[in-house]
């Protein structure tokens, strides 16, 4: 498997190019036209629907804003309370299984809120209030839409969904949109590198972008081609193979505005399936630079001995690399090395908040070390950003069934003009 690997790299370095900005920007329209993205993405139109405290320095709001043909994004936006100035502000996409319920959706907005950030977390689209059965771990977005020829539209809709949660971010008064981040977890890693790689000038500076279970964008029939999840992953990267090296012009793309920080586990079977950890990504970055022309902003890496599929960024690590690019005004580096940290089912355990099925193990989810800071779970109608009565009165507005009929026509108008 490394020889294969080896020779893959070096025949795709070997027709290498150094590629000009105008170039990059021009294969930046064409992924976007790919995703079928909307262009100029939509108006926000938030809307607040309870807001209440979690703790006497944490806010907590119930929120929506607009996506694709007029849907909207049900979110929970973590607010810090005693701050003063403007303020970093944090955007999380989940993995599969996850929404904005997960258990790693909750720490991360109670722990980045205490130091000092606004945090948004939303659900994907096929989960909790973007499910037909509201129900966190349903998998909508996995089954294949009959009569939809394009499955990356599905994909295109959930990258469309980070970059409107980082423009809503960022539109917040209390917020400075020059220090926003982007987090991504398992496919939301996936989601999360190509809405930075293809974020237009509607966006804000994606200051700093964290990958974690993920961030291994490799080649032909490996791993981001072949895994079984056509609608969310392998269509959309198999519909990006017009840009030849996909990793490195996508990466390139993503290091015009800042750097990116990848966290794998060395025993994350789905990162170590089609490659060897860092001399995986020791060979990308070389990739990257002969694509950008310099070494500027190359996706840097931190490996877990003996982890699995987890999302790392609460951890101690990863809290000193967010603060070092986004300035926490709660928050210094000598104090987050003396926090003392908590394993994540622990805290689980003792809060109550949802881990996805299998995932409270020791190797996966259940074993991370987060920074500890005592932090109060919150439950699942706390974490229902509308009103039930409201959503039942138009369901549609915020599911996958209410999106493919609009989907549906698009492929049928695209094939007319065929």
């Amino acid at each position: 498997m490394k020889l294969l690997i080896s020779l893959f790299l070096s025949a795709t370095l070997a027709h290498a190019q150094t590629t000009t900005p105008a170039q990059l920007q021009h294969l930046r329209i064409q992924a976007a036209h790919a995703f079928f993205l909307d262009t100029p993405l939509p108006p926000l139109a938030p809307k607040t629907f309870a807001t209440f405290d979690a703790t006497p320095n944490i806010r907590i709001e119930h929120v929506t804003f607009a996506t694709q043909y007029g849907m909207r994004v049900p979110a929970i936006v973590y607010i810090p309370t005693h701050t003063h100035g403007k303020l970093p502000a944090i955007v999380v996409a989940c993995g599969h299984g996850g929404d904005k319920s997960s258990w790693y959706a909750v720490y991360t907005g109670m722990l980045y809120a205490t130091a000092g950030a606004v945090v948004v977390t939303y659900d994907p689209i096929g989960e909790f209030e973007r499910a037909t059965t509201r129900a966190s771990e349903a998998g909508e977005h996995d089954k294949l839409i009959p009569g939809l020829t394009h499955t990356e539209r599905v994909g295109g809709l959930m990258i469309e969904d980070a970059q409107q949660a980082l423009r809503y971010a960022a539109a917040r008064p209390e917020v400075d949109p020059t220090r926003i981040a982007l987090l991504g977890y398992s496919m939301g890693s996936f989601h999360a590198i190509l809405a930075a790689a293809l974020a237009g000038p509607q966006l804000p500076r994606i200051r700093a972008l964290v990958l974690s279970g993920g961030g291994n964008l490799d080649g032909h029939n490996e791993y981001w081609d072949s895994n079984p999840k056509p609608n969310c992953q392998s269509g959309p990267y198999e519909a990006l193979d017009f840009l030849g090296d996909r990793a490195a012009i996508l990466y390139a793309l993503r290091a015009r505005s800042g750097p990116t920080l990848v966290l794998n586990g060395t025993q994350d079977s789905l990162i170590t399936k089609f490659n060897e950890q860092e001399p995986f990504f020791d060979t990308l970055r070389t990739h990257i630079a002969a694509v950008q022309g310099s070494r500027t902003n190359l996706p840097e890496t931190l490996w877990f001995a003996n982890a699995g599929h987890r999302p790392s960024w609460m951890t101690r690590p990863a809290a000193i690399w967010l603060n070092y690019q986004l300035h926490f005004p709660n928050w210094t580096d000598a104090q987050i090395e003396s926090f003392p940290t908590i394993r994540a089912v622990d805290w689980i355990a003792r809060t109550g908040v949802r881990i996805s099925h299998g995932y409270q193990v020791e190797q996966k989810e259940g074993g991370v070390l987060a920074i500890d800071l005592n932090l109060p779970g919150l439950t699942r109608e706390q974490l229902t950003a509308v009103p039930e009565s409201l959503w039942q009165k138009d369901p549609k507005l915020y599911t996958l069934e209410g999106w493919t009929p609009h989907a549906l026509a698009a492929d049928s108008s695209l094939g007319r003009s065929d």
